[in-house]
């Protein structure tokens, strides 16, 4: 897997190194808001574990990649996607709260899917963000994708059913 760059990041494929970052992410309540419940160590550490063999295209599991600052080196996020389907993937981000708000998500998301496009033969990226994550869905539409939908009560969070948003971005849309 290559190490994909972007102006100000450097992404390259999770390796067990990056547990502290990635056990970090999964504990800040400001990063999984919108995301999921508390988990244990031991449940973030089966996700962990699960993203750590090597990714090449037609793997049925997550390319989950670090992104890193590209002058410091200092691990910000993860970000990556999920075949779905043969030439449908869905994407995802979580991105250190020190960082939110200065374009990286955008950058690295921006980046995700030119590989995913041009590089795998994807035709379609997906993602699907619960209703309320502002900040997630901009970062999305700036990169190109569109709502397509609601699914209504469709994620048991909070202890309340959640709406979730559903977007899309076909190869040919993408700029």
């Amino acid at each position: 897997m290559p190490t994909l760059l972007t102006p100000r990041l450097a992404l390259d494929q999770i390796v067990e190194a990056d547990w502290p970052l990635f056990r970090y992410l999964q504990q800040q309540p400001d990063v999984m808001r919108y995301v999921a419940e508390n988990r244990t160590e031991d449940e973030i550490r089966h996700a962990f574990d699960a993203r750590l063999p090597e990714w090449q295209p037609g793997s049925n599991h997550w390319l989950c990649m670090t992104m890193r600052h590209r002058k410091t080196g200092v691990p910000i996020g993860v970000t990556g996607f999920i075949l779905r389907e043969d030439d449908i993937a869905e994407v995802g981000f979580l991105l250190d709260p020190s960082f939110h708000g200065q374009g990286y998500g955008y950058e690295s998301l921006y980046e995700v899917c030119a590989f995913a496009f041009a590089e795998v033969g994807i035709r379609k990226l997906v993602a699907t963000v619960t209703a309320g994550n502002i900040p997630s869905k901009k970062v999305l539409e700036k990169v190109g994708f569109q709502q397509e939908g609601t699914l209504r009560e469709n994620y048991w969070l909070h202890k309340r059913w959640q709406d979730d948003w559903i977007f899309g971005l076909l190869a040919r849309e993408f700029r």
